[in-house]
């Protein structure tokens, strides 16, 4: 797994380096140490992750994801930072990052970044439990007017838990091919990027 981190302590950003290649499968390609050094950086290296902080000198971390998204809307983003403020973790949703982690916990970057690989999104404890409440609206989906069958609605909701392809199929009896063409089916039928907007979706509308 080749991974770049960008982030405006250098410090911060050495010490991530250490943890991350005391992993034999990780190597960090680059560090960067604003949203700039991001951008360049990832369209340079076209590593499997950028691991990067949100508030930087220059265009955040945010602006920068938006920047690399729109030239690659495959890119994998993890967003690791120390601020949980509502706005941040919105933005980083609907941008479509790939997770948003706490450098408090530092045992659990290396599984985040697993995780992702892998295909799944991944939120902090303390974040998912705001999810919820911060995507909430009053108006209910109708899932009818989507063309949403009931197995596809099961998926959705299970997606949204941040399950996998492979946990869902164990979960619901089926192949994990039938789970991702399912999934390949909602995105298209609800007009969607990847999964993380799929569950920002089902959220906002529960």
């Amino acid at each position: 797994m080749r991974v770049v981190i960008v982030d405006d302590d250098r410090l911060v950003a050495v010490s991530l380096k250490t943890i991350l290649e005391s992993d034999a499968a990780i190597t960090v390609a680059a560090l960067g140490y604003s949203g700039e050094d991001a951008v360049i950086l990832y369209e340079r290296e076209q590593p499997d992750i950028l691991l990067m902080d949100i508030r930087m000198n220059g265009i955040s971390g945010l602006e920068a994801a938006e920047r690399i998204l729109f030239s690659d809307p495959e890119a994998k983003i993890l967003f690791l930072t120390t601020f949980l403020d509502d706005a941040y973790i919105i933005k980083a949703l609907r941008i479509g990052a790939k997770g948003y982690i706490l450098k408090q916990d530092f045992e659990g970057i290396v599984p985040a970044l697993t995780a992702v690989l892998g295909g799944q999104s991944v939120f902090g404890e303390d974040i998912a439990e705001k999810i919820p409440f911060l995507m909430h609206t009053k108006r209910p989906l109708d899932y009818a007017e989507y063309k949403i069958s009931e197995k596809e609605r099961e998926i959705i909701e299970e997606v949204a838990l941040g399950l996998s392809n492979k946990e869902i199929a164990q979960k619901l009896f089926l192949s994990e091919g039938t789970v991702r063409n399912y999934v390949s089916v909602i995105l298209e039928k609800l007009d969607l990027r990847d999964r993380t907007q799929l569950a920002v979706f089902y959220y906002r509308h529960q």
